[in-house]
């Protein structure tokens, strides 16, 4: 069974007042549009344009290059500018297609066709997704054909659609629901075919007794498909719609987005920075876990959701307050993993990753933040987490490729 919580977790305030009840609307960008050609984990795609060329809305303008890839596809129609470096929110340069916009949005010729999915195998219906490149939105951006590819697809026994965005702030998902419940239900109900003994199992937050209606609703009558009301807790789901949201933004909002615009271009849609107000942390996705932005003239990716723009910045005045760690044991309790983060943070500083990865399994960790949340010395774990992986993983990296 599908429990309706987890081990573990905290319990930050959710701001979500501040975007929950704005309706979604769509952003038709004017200015140049720019796809990196990673937008996925794996191999980044092959470009299939170049310099010059026109393309439509809808158009496959970069091939997967391998089985964990995905293809990138323009969302304005107008002319391919350039195929160059640009700097992604990573604030690293990554090889990206630059297309002019045009402003007319002109769809390609297959783009709006429907086929009706009662008459595609399987095989075609995953195929179907491939074409779209779509990936995941936990953040590494994982090729969703792949997940839906496992090696023994009859021991599935529960698909779940995870409705619970339990990160700060965002609100994307919880209008989705409430606007598009009868195509998410949809949805669900076509993977289920690919899996004959799963259930599908819809999971939302309590604290969004909306969505939990409109999906209700929709899944009635829909005897392997059940709603479940999730407590409120961080961190319950992993993490195309975006939030735009935040104390610093003028007018919070959710926002259907095209892929390949520019944050920059979509606040300022918003109003901007709010009159008064200093912009001190802008981060994409959520503050739990987030990316940090030093610049929002960069392009939101297909597995991008939120952007959450703050008046006060939280590590600045965590940092202030920081004292030596109090052994209280707090991020252990936390820890959705079952992770040690106190002994796991002394492995980290002191450059031990052998003992961080053997020993503590650190590599298990998911980087939810809880631990650094709940910290009363305002340790920065999750930080040295982060690095700590970081180097781990590019050391195995070197390794493999020396090896060759």
């Amino acid at each position: 069974m599908v429990k309706d919580t987890f081990r573990g977790g905290v319990h930050p305030d959710g701001h979500k007042e501040l975007s929950r009840d704005v309706p979604l609307r769509e952003f038709l960008p004017a200015g140049e549009m720019v796809f990196p050609l990673s937008q996925h984990i794996g191999k980044p795609a092959k470009p299939i344009v170049k310099k010059g060329d026109a393309v439509l809305m809808g158009q496959r303008i970069a091939e997967a290059d391998g089985f964990v890839s995905a293809h990138i596809i323009a969302s304005c129609s107008g002319t391919v500018k350039a195929i160059e470096k640009r700097r992604i929110l990573t604030g690293t340069m990554a090889d990206c297609i630059v297309i002019d916009n045009d402003g007319q949005f002109t769809p390609a010729a297959d783009y709006t066709t429907r086929e009706d999915p009662s008459k595609l195998s399987n095989d075609e219906l995953i195929q179907r997704v491939q074409d779209a490149a779509i990936v995941g939105l936990g953040g590494a951006g994982f090729p969703t054909h792949v997940k839906l590819k496992p090696k023994n697809p009859d021991a599935i026994r529960f698909v779940i659609a995870n409705g619970a965005e339990c990160e700060p702030y965002l609100t994307c998902n919880d209008q989705l629901m409430r606007s598009q419940a009868d195509a998410i239900v949809e949805g669900l109900e076509l993977t289920l075919r690919l899996f004959k003994n799963a259930e599908g199992v819809i999971a939302i937050e309590r604290n969004k007794p909306e969505a939990i209606a409109a999906m209700q609703k929709a899944a009635a009558g829909k005897a392997k498909i059940k709603v479940l009301g999730m407590v409120t807790k961080y961190p319950q789901g992993g993490a195309h719609t975006l939030t735009l949201t935040g104390e610093a933004v003028a007018n919070p909002g959710n926002w259907i987005v095209h892929d390949g615009t520019l944050f920059s271009e979509l606040l300022e849609h918003a109003g901007g920075i709010k009159s008064g107000v200093t912009l001190k942390k802008a981060m994409c996705g959520g503050p739990m876990m987030g990316i940090a932005m030093g610049s929002l003239d960069v392009p939101i990716q297909k597995q991008n959701n939120g952007l959450t723009l703050l008046a006060e910045d939280p590590n600045e005045i965590a940092e202030a307050k920081m004292t030596a760690c109090l052994r209280c044991g707090r991020c252990a309790t936390v820890c959705p993993v079952g992770l040690l983060p106190q002994p796991m943070s002394e492995a980290a500083a002191d450059g031990d990753y052998e003992r961080f990865e053997k020993r503590l399994y650190g590599l298990e960790c998911i980087q939810c933040g809880s631990c650094t949340f709940a910290c009363p010395a305002k340790r920065p774990l999750m930080q040295l987490f982060k690095q700590a992986k970081s180097e781990i993983l590019a050391r195995k990296r070197a390794e493999a490729g020396g090896k060759k």
